[in-house]
């Protein structure tokens, strides 16, 4: 009896034992595949490359003043015309008055800002603008009236044909010549603005606040600025 008491606590004792370990393996087994699974690499996810926002034409490639253009003078007149540029629909040429010189000069500036090439032509100041024909511009105004050259930015507008012939009217696009069109001021030829009158006087006639050209240069001028571009009217201090 006692023998075989003794055979069944040591089958038991080996049941027990073969549970033991069969768990142990079971449990080893299941442990690495789950620490695969939580430690297993995120698999990255492409991102779309990052572009630059485009840089505005007009900071991309900054023009250069063209020879005998005042190069602060041309500074001036590409920051007008990147301040007005949703107002002026063409880009590609400006022309700049520089009321600075003489009038004995040739201080009206067609600019290509593209090929950097220029076309210089006299032009005359309003009378109101050097009471005492000095042939130096003394002041601007935007006043009715006051027979005065306005600094500022210009849109060049639609043709006409007045008193002067073929002539191009102006929008003042700053507070300083915003009221060009109430006061008629345009460009067109005039006799008082040939090279006979340097040639007599020592300077050009003066006109009623208008941009007036040598006559025989104004339709050269017209077909080189055409419409939509900016005129840039100032001098330095």
């Amino acid at each position: 009896m006692s023998n075989a008491l003794d055979i069944a606590r040591s089958r038991r004792a080996l049941l027990r034992s073969a549970l033991v370990v069969g768990g142990g393996a079971l449990a080893a087994s299941c442990t690495p595949r789950a620490a695969r699974i939580v430690s297993a690499p995120a698999v990255p996810v492409p991102q779309p490359p990052v572009r630059p926002d485009p840089i505005p034409a007009a900071v991309a490639t900054r023009p250069q003043a063209p020879r005998g253009v005042d190069p602060n003078i041309f500074k001036e007149a590409i920051a007008a015309l990147d301040r007005h540029s949703m107002r002026i629909p063409n880009h590609d040429k400006i022309a700049i008055a520089d009321f600075t010189a003489p009038s004995h000069r040739p201080r009206f500036h067609v600019i290509n800002l593209g090929s950097g090439e220029s076309h210089s032509v006299l032009v005359s100041h309003g009378s109101g603008s050097d009471p005492g024909h000095t042939g130096f511009l003394q002041r601007f105004s935007n006043v009715p009236g006051s027979n005065a050259t306005s600094e500022g930015a210009y849109l060049l507008s639609e043709y006409y044909v007045g008193q002067h012939d073929r002539s191009q009217r102006l929008d003042g696009l700053d507070p300083t010549n915003d009221l060009a069109r109430d006061r008629a001021i345009v460009i067109h030829g005039a006799w008082y603005a040939n090279p006979e009158m340097i040639a007599r006087h020592g300077k050009l006639g003066r006109s009623q606040g208008c941009f007036a050209l040598p006559e025989a240069q104004r339709d050269d001028v017209f077909a080189m600025l055409g419409q939509g571009r900016m005129i840039y009217s100032s001098r330095l201090a």
